[in-house]
């Protein structure tokens, strides 16, 4: 398949994908009015939410899209480990620890670089995720390629479609940069037509590009071994710039919830949360046409009576013909209402909110709080439950979302040479397959358990070995020290590796050994010497 025929897919994946952009129009009036720009075009200035009675909507949006970065991606430590594929962290072997942490080290320096824009781009991912449940990042080297660069891309503009084995294989992207960008992205690449725009006197006029990111057997020309092809196209000049392979995604596009069928995915929140938000907007302006009504009530005038406009404002005088006779009843008075309803849809009001608070998994977010009173096993049931609440949330941004920024971060830094040379690695990653791990508050309360087991079973075998001292022998002390202080957070580099533990306690053995055997000597010279004293000579056998 040729360009024409990457960007005739394009757009027919751009036409299906049109009753999607309208329910994300929806979410995002109700959600995200500041993404509320997908089937409309908002000019400058425009009140994002002045179709909003009610700012409660928003505000369960806003949260769970900040938990996922303070939560999951904390900037006031590391937040995510390389290791080896198939191997505990806990049970590494110490050198191979130490150089995976340096690696740790080195990505997080790329990614936290200010010209990175790393957290500019999963900030607004994070909320396209929260609202939406999928967003779109590019991971790619900056233009220099001295340093990594992140953006996020608005998911009207990204259309992709999934491959036999269920994972995305194409991506194409709308852009619309001006014609002095292109040249300066892609100098002498680009089209005479934006040539002339570039340097002539409409240098900021836009042009319309795609941006392709297939599978190499999708694209006829030749890899070179690599899995894909990036390809940018002019469609207004029907020009190639660039097609060059690569050996990453390029697009990281983190899916929630996805249904059979659909290539793009949802989030559960805003699905649950939307009829709540429709009818707290309904609700609330309901309320505030009653509340205005109860403190300005509609008034009754007779007619021919009241002999000017209606001054229901403070201070306000209305003039009423002194010749009216007020046994006929008062020429001006409010209309009787009935607002006992009022304390009810109050009520009704605060019940919709916890609704929504619960459909954003606000409820789920709040680690369990130790009462002074509690037990050690109340404490364990509780965070054992906020584990349970809080998988559905923490696992698929793990391995949608963080895993995949971090894998395809790792592979261009590696494949650019910030690890260094692959040949002065330990023998046991050389070859092996990277993977990552990841902390956060859910894996805080698992890893703290680990501790407390620890803990727990010291206190056990100390009343088995009362009872019987071979009981001892069971368990593997240095095994269960090892993952207790890992689990705690103490670097690698802190702990001997196995190699100098087994050195180190055989050469305790063997000064045991010489002790013991001087003991024995000195324990013999002293009863020869005992006995020459008294006169005793041993009898000859």
């Amino acid at each position: 398949m040729d360009a024409k025929g990457l960007l005739q897919l394009a757009d027919d994946l751009f036409s299906k994908k049109s009753p999607l952009n309208s329910l994300h129009q929806e979410i995002a009036d109700n959600f995200y009015p500041e993404r509320a720009d997908f089937t409309i075009t908002r000019s400058l200035g425009t009140d994002f939410a002045a179709n909003l009675m009610s700012s409660y909507p928003v505000q369960c949006r806003r949260k769970l899209g900040d938990q996922f970065g303070t939560m999951l991606r904390p900037t006031a430590r590391p937040w995510f480990h390389v290791k080896r594929r198939y191997v505990e962290i806990e049970k590494e072997i110490t050198d191979v620890r130490v150089f995976t942490q340096w690696f740790e080290e080195t990505q997080r320096r790329a990614m936290y670089h200010p010209e990175a824009l790393f957290t500019r781009a999963t900030k607004e991912g994070d909320h396209d995720f929260a609202a939406f449940g999928q967003c779109v990042v590019s991971v790619e080297l900056n233009q220099l390629g001295n340093g990594m660069l992140y953006r996020a891309w608005h998911l009207r503009d990204v259309v992709w479609q999934e491959n036999a084995q269920g994972r995305i294989g194409f991506v194409c992207r709308k852009w619309k940069p001006t014609a002095l960008t292109l040249k300066q992205m892609f100098r002498n690449k680009v089209h005479p037509k934006v040539e002339k725009l570039a340097t002539g006197p409409t240098p900021f006029e836009e042009v319309d590009i795609r941006h392709f990111v297939v599978e190499a057997e999708l694209y006829g020309a030749d890899a070179r071994g690599r899995p894909r092809w990036s390809i940018w196209y002019d469609v207004q000049n029907d020009h190639v710039m660039e097609e060059v392979p690569i050996w990453g995604r390029h697009y990281v596009i983190p899916r929630w919830q996805t249904v059979s069928g659909s290539q793009y995915s949802y989030s559960p929140a805003t699905v649950c949360g939307l009829p709540d938000a429709r009818l707290l907007q309904a609700m609330t302006f309901t309320l505030l046409e009653a509340g205005e009504k109860a403190t300005s009530p509609p008034m009754v005038a007779v007619q021919d009576a009241v002999r000017t406009d209606l001054a229901l404002y403070a201070g306000g005088v209305t003039w009423v013909d002194q010749e009216y006779d007020e046994r006929l009843g008062a020429a001006l008075r409010p209309l009787e209402q009935d607002f006992r309803g009022f304390n009810f849809g109050v009520q009704m009001n605060q019940d919709t909110r916890g609704m929504l608070h619960s459909a954003f998994f606000l409820d789920a977010l709040t680690l369990p709080q130790r009462a002074p009173e509690m037990t050690a096993y109340e404490v364990g049931q509780r965070v054992q439950e906020y584990i349970r609440n809080a998988l559905p949330l923490f696992e698929p941004m793990e391995q949608e979302y963080n895993a995949a920024l971090c894998d395809e971060t790792f592979e261009l830094l590696w494949r650019n040479g910030a690890f260094g040379d692959p040949r002065a690695w330990p023998k046991q990653l050389r070859g092996a397959d990277i993977d990552f791990s990841f902390e956060s508050p859910l894996h805080d309360a698992i890893e703290e358990q680990k501790g407390q087991k620890f803990t727990n079973g010291i206190a056990l075998i100390g009343q088995a070995i009362a009872l019987d001292p071979s009981c001892a022998f069971v368990p593997k002390v240095e095994v269960a020290l090892r993952d207790a202080l890992l689990a705690t957070g103490t670097p690698a580099a802190w702990l001997n590796n196995e190699a100098f533990v087994q050195e180190a306690k055989a050469h305790q053995a063997q000064q045991a050994a010489q002790q013991q055997q001087l003991g024995n000597i000195a324990t013999a010279a002293g009863a020869a010497r005992d006995l020459g004293q008294s006169g005793m000579v041993p009898a000859a056998v």
